[in-house]
């Protein structure tokens, strides 16, 4: 049982809230009541649902830094990305994910959808298990507190050529692929769980990676297991133009042509489109995930998140490539973008996007038990501090306000998961010195 000095509920901040848990779900919430009462564990601040990392490369942590350094574009930054990825084994790859996921639970997120598609030992030869570095990513995850969802990416080609086929993979590329679409539904078919706190999606690279007539056999295996399905989309326009030139269609139309999209698929960045485009994504109901600390990191543009919204697109957030890991930042990013391309303020209410990094986030990744906090739910949610250098001072009834505009993810104080404390005070119970497991991770990376 928690008492939560303060809870977001339904959209209000209630002082005096009994969190009730019992295996691993919420049983009963009671606001109202003033003290803890005998048995409670106290939650000083303001109790969230646990936040949604709907969009994760894992090993993308490794790059912080060390791609700040000259100019560049997406594609230079991406050829760094390689280099990081040459590198990995399973062994080391669970290493850097667990302290990854660790530092997303120091961050209030309770779940990851982990874009995945470093499948394969470097040029292309199959592990003893094929799906090693998946099984990896899980019990890092396990390791960590958090949930994942695990997006197994189908990814074929180096970029679209034809109508029929894309170019061949570059010595870089050939540990994603698996040769054709039936070849990856077969390995990620293969795919087991180790426990309650993982699940397996499926994820479409982008139209770059996927050639069109691909795209059905994915798309019908994430829709005969009812599981999530992701993509990148529209994340440059050099894609938007390719696509043009090959199929005379933008992405997002290529996309609902081969029955891509609807409401189990989360459109990615989804930076570049047209307005026929926002329709096709509203009108069927596509989530979209946006990343702007990314986006804004790879200078990759504001995309039209409010006309989406409005279009009937549910809207999550991920950390992408992990310039920061702090999905409150995630969320006052998309507003605060969104101002400075329109020049007019208050696109979403703080709830709204609360909403966003929490309810939206999780049904997006597959664990829609998630992302409220109320009875039968996952007993899953995060507590922000109300009284550090950056939070103190206004009333606790503008909590939601406080959190996203001001708060970062150093504010979070405590993470529950399945009813557990995965961090209490700051401190992960798991992995108890986070940021030496990161530097430990990527060095030993480096050195190979």
């Amino acid at each position: 049982m928690y008492w939560a000095e303060y809870a977001w509920i339904g959209g209000t901040v209630e002082p005096g809230t009994v969190i009730e848990t019992a295996g691993g779900r919420i049983t009963a919430v009671r606001t109202g009541v003033p003290a803890p009462p005998p048995g409670a564990e106290p939650l000083r601040g303001l109790t969230v649902p646990g936040l949604a990392n709907a969009h994760s490369h894992a090993f993308h942590r490794a790059l912080r830094g060390t791609v700040q350094i000259g100019s560049g574009t997406f594609w230079t930054w991406r050829q760094v990305m390689y280099s990081v990825a040459d590198r990995l084994t399973p062994e080391s790859y669970f290493a850097l994910a667990r302290a990854v996921y660790a530092e997303m639970a120091l961050a209030g997120i309770t779940a990851v959808g982990e874009f995945h598609y470093l499948h394969h030992a470097p040029g292309g030869t199959p592990y003893e298990d094929p799906n090693a570095m998946g099984h990896a990513l899980m019990a890092a995850a396990g390791e960590a507190g958090v949930r994942i969802t695990l997006l197994d990416t189908c990814y074929l080609a180096s970029g679209l050529l034809s109508a029929r086929r894309g170019g061949a993979l570059d010595r870089h590329q050939l540990r994603f692929g698996d040769g054709s679409a039936a070849a990856w539904a077969e390995r990620a078919a293969a795919l087991r769980p180790p426990g309650d706190h993982a699940r397996v999606g499926a994820a479409i690279h982008s139209v770059r990676a996927v050639p069109a007539a691909e795209l059905g056999t994915v798309a019908d295996w994430a829709r005969e297991r009812d599981a999530p399905l992701h993509v990148h989309l529209s994340e440059q326009p050099a894609e938007n133009d390719a696509c043009l030139a090959v199929h005379g269609r933008t992405p997002t139309r290529l996309l609902a042509d081969h029955g891509v999209l609807g409401p189990r698929t989360t459109a990615v960045h989804a930076t570049h489109l047209t307005d026929a485009d926002v329709a096709l994504l509203g009108g069927s109901g596509t989530r979209v995930c946006m990343c702007p600390t990314t986006e804004r990191d790879l200078a990759d543009g504001i995309g039209p998140a409010a006309a989406l919204m409005r279009a009937g697109s549910p809207l999550c957030l991920g950390s992408d490539s992990h310039a920061v890991i702090d999905l409150l930042e995630e969320a006052r990013a998309m507003e605060l973008d969104e101002r400075l391309r329109t020049r007019a303020r208050g696109h979403w209410t703080a709830s709204q996007l609360l909403r966003s990094a929490t309810e939206f986030g999780q049904a997006a990744i597959g664990w829609p038990e998630a992302g409220r906090l109320e009875a039968g739910r996952l007993a899953d949610f995060a507590t922000v501090a109300l009284d550090t250098v950056r939070t103190a001072g206004p009333p606790p009834r503008l909590g939601a306000e406080t959190a996203v505009f001001a708060a970062t993810a150093a504010d979070v104080r405590h993470t529950v998961v399945g009813g557990r404390h995965v961090v209490r005070d700051g401190v992960h119970r798991s992995v108890p010195d986070v940021p030496a497991a990161l530097a430990e991770a990527i060095q030993q990376g480096a050195a190979r």
